[in-house]
């Protein structure tokens, strides 16, 4: 299967690629992003075929869907790596907490959120890729909070990969900024920005696009890639677990053959929910996706009135910050698959003019028919984390904007499953307010002890051992520096 560009192309780039094509280089042309040429789709059988299976089999055969070109015995150490999770069986449990409702638990992972289902495989691929090519790669990530310890984690050592890690200053938790500067890989560099996520995505953006960044690092016989959901490389293996979700509600014997469910996921870059657009597209019986936001509603704005206008928003830090999101980079690929290449680039080329564009009412409809959307406060989020501690479950504040849409948003009474894209350990002293009903000021070490002993919660140990961790990058710079910055570490290493 081919790949080929969300803004049509420029007559420079090929005008389809091979999916290891797209991933080692993922800036396509007029900025956009690869998507598949098309879609497949599976067979009728295809979910009773796969009940019995594991996860890396189910996750096996849709890549094989995929016709990517990539080798069996890659994609099998890829896989295998899921081995490394809590249940390597099911690296991604879909636990029951009332009648209609599951939360699918993407956390049980080496770096502890969501990120590693998709980066773990997705690295190794990478890396096989370019160990055969006998290429060596940067790889970029520009990360909200998770992303940047889960690319971390698996490119780390890799031969023929260097990974530079951008992070918003102040804007991650304790436990996520500790779990990047404490890296101690000999091919890392994590740098710090004064700015927000989106000053990180939109450096890593231009970066990816900048011929005379590219001629830098081909100077040093370099070539780029990153490790963002810009990246289809992530997209495809974040396709996999709705599948497991419907899967496991057949198991659980809670719906039947066809039954269609609603998915909820907490949403920033919409990477993960797109995940489930594609799902739904090659035939997995969703009713809707419902989108959950945080105070940061740009998403929701767009869903519910066709109109995305940055022009005069500033980003709100929230206690949900992997959600602290003004530019979100993955519904250029809806857009595309809705109205085509033309008018993507049109919308997009008024985001980067005007800060802003509007679908038609005609496209708005389309839109809605694949998505609804809703967002809440911190307030909101830390009601339900108590509500739920007393019903004997603990979840995270990004986990728990989902009960909103939950609430709200179900136009019919089908089952719904919440996707929990952070353990509670990486937001502790936000838990903590949560549990104890106060606004007082918790250190994470702290706050991850008293949780731990009061609440019966387990402590990872990859999470304890983070506080007697070394730190090994200290670097804040401006966000004019980057490059600067980047090319000194190339030039170091």
């Amino acid at each position: 299967m081919n790949f080929i560009e969300t803004r049509g192309n420029d007559k420079i780039k090929p005008s389809e690629v091979s999916f290891s094509e797209a991933i080692l280089s993922p800036s396509a042309s007029f900025g956009g992003l690869y998507v598949p040429k098309e879609l497949p789709k599976l067979e009728d059988n295809f979910l009773q075929n796969h009940l019995d299976c594991d996860y890396k089999q189910l996750a096996f055969d849709i890549l094989k869907a995929f016709e990517i070109d990539i080798t069996d015995e890659d994609i099998n150490q890829a896989l295998a790596l899921y081995d490394n999770f809590d249940d390597g069986l099911n690296p991604c449990p879909v636990v029951k907490v009332k009648d209609d409702l599951f939360v699918h638990e993407q956390y049980h992972g080496p770096t502890r959120a969501f990120k590693d289902m998709a980066l773990q495989p997705f690295g190794s691929i990478l890396s096989s890729i370019a160990k055969q090519k006998d290429e060596k790669y940067l790889i970029l990530a520009a990360t909200s909070g998770d992303t940047g310890p889960a690319a971390l984690n698996t490119f780390k050592n890799k031969e023929n990969i260097k990974i530079a890690c951008l992070y918003p200053d102040g804007g991650t938790s304790d436990v996520q900024k500790l779990q990047m500067v404490c890296e101690d890989g000999n091919n890392q560099k994590v740098i710090g920005i004064k700015g927000n996520f989106d000053d990180a995505q939109n450096a890593l953006k231009k970066l990816l696009s900048s011929e005379s960044f590219k001629k830098e690092l081909e100077n040093d016989g370099i070539k780029l890639s990153a490790a963002n959901s810009v990246n289809f490389g992530r997209i495809i293996f974040q396709i996999i677990y709705h599948f497991h979700s419907y899967l496991e509600l057949l198991r659980q014997e809670e719906i039947t053959y066809g039954e269609k469910i609603y998915l909820v996921v907490p949403s920033g870059n919409f990477g993960n929910v797109l995940g489930g657009f594609y799902a739904k597209k090659m035939g997995l019986p969703i009713k809707k996706l419902l989108v959950a936001s945080n105070e940061n509603n740009i998403l929701t704005e767009w869903i519910n009135t066709g109109i995305y206008d940055i022009s005069n928003k500033k980003l709100i830090l929230t206690k949900s910050p992997a959600m602290d999101i003004l530019k979100s980079s993955n519904i250029e690929r809806v857009i595309y698959h809705l109205f085509g290449a033309k008018r993507t680039k049109e919308l997009f080329d008024s985001l980067n003019e005007n800060k802003k564009f509007q679908l038609t009412k005609e496209e708005l409809d389309l839109l809605q028919n694949e998505f609804s959307a809703i967002n809440s406060n911190d307030n909101y989020g830390k009601e339900i984390i108590k509500k739920f501690i007393d019903e004997k479950y603990l979840m995270d504040p990004h986990t728990a904007t989902c009960l909103k849409a939950y609430e709200n948003l179900r136009e019919k009474n089908l089952k719904t499953v919440i996707y929990s894209t952070a353990e509670w350990t990486k937001f502790s002293p936000t838990v903590l307010n949560a549990l104890k009903e106060d606004d007082e000021i918790y250190a994470d070490k702290d706050a991850l002890e008293e949780i731990s002993s009061k609440y019966n919660a387990k402590l990872p140990q990859s999470i304890k051992k983070l506080f007697s961790s070394k730190i090994i990058h200290n670097s804040i710079i401006d966000k004019e520096d980057i490059e600067k910055e980047i090319v000194k570490f190339i030039r170091e290493a």
